[in-house]
């Protein structure tokens, strides 16, 4: 507890803060060998023109690659921090549009769990306590919480489009975000943790209700399609319960439109 405490205390000094901002923003405008092996996978999705939705953009590492891919984005944030580092990284790019707010089933206002470690801020305290009581992440701490403005996945394509890809990546938010959405998109890609599966579950119940998909995954940061051939949704969620419930794995869950 007493070591903790001395880490907190590290993490929210002035000094500590001002490095990992500057460290951060370096670390973004610098590319690195996962950077370009995230540009090829993606680049199976988007190529000029495209229009991507980026929810949980967090400070932009697949912003990065999006807009390298001369896609235009759409970056979805509601941390003030990260959405600072957004803008003095990326803001000046005229394919990318930020958006300060938290997608979910309705328009209105929630709230956000700030993690001491920015990526895995949760609006879902189901998930904050999954992933602490299984160990995943139970050397951090959700102890501050921000008011967000929240929306839909139908208005925000109301306002820019429709997009040819979505990540979603919301830390255990993922089916809230679904529910905001009433019609099929071609491609887009959803964070699953096993402590919390059956959230993946009901998300793909809510996409196949739109339409026809087809589903493939990928592990923690891979870059690579683990399923060597795609597979109908009741397959995928059998597999998920049967096979990666009980399993360490983490990753994103790929949906196409078919």
């Amino acid at each position: 507890m007493k070591l903790q405490l001395i880490k907190d205390g590290i993490r929210n000094s002035f000094l500590y803060k001002a490095y990992h901002h500057y460290r951060t923003i370096k670390d973004l405008k610098s590319w690195s060998t996962h950077d370009h092996e995230m540009l090829e996978f993606y680049s199976q999705f988007l190529s000029a023109g495209s229009l991507c939705f980026d929810v949980g953009a967090n400070v932009g590492n697949r912003v990065k690659i999006f807009l390298e891919l001369q896609a235009n984005v759409v970056a979805v944030e509601p941390q003030h921090e990260c959405v600072k580092i957004l803008k003095e990284t990326f803001g000046k790019n005229l394919h990318l549009k930020i958006v300060q707010t938290a997608l979910g089933a309705y328009v209105g206002e929630s709230e956000i769990m700030i993690s001491n470690s920015n990526t895995i801020s949760s609006m879902s305290s189901e998930w904050v306590t999954a992933v602490q009581k299984s160990g995943r992440f139970s050397e951090y701490v959700w102890s501050k919480k921000q008011q967000v403005s929240l929306t839909t996945l139908d208005h925000l394509i109301s306002q820019y489009g429709e997009p040819d890809f979505i990540k979603i990546d919301v830390e255990g938010f993922e089916y809230q975000v679904i529910q905001g959405l009433s019609r099929p998109i071609s491609m887009m890609s959803l964070e699953f943790v096993p402590e919390c599966i059956e959230t993946t579950v009901k998300c793909i119940e809510h996409l196949e209700n739109l339409g026809a998909i087809e589903l493939n995954y990928s592990i923690g940061e891979s870059m690579k399609f683990f399923l060597k051939k795609w597979i109908g949704p009741e397959e995928m969620k059998k597999y998920l319960l049967e096979s990666l419930k009980e399993s360490p794995i983490f990753g994103d869950i790929y949906i196409k439109s078919v």
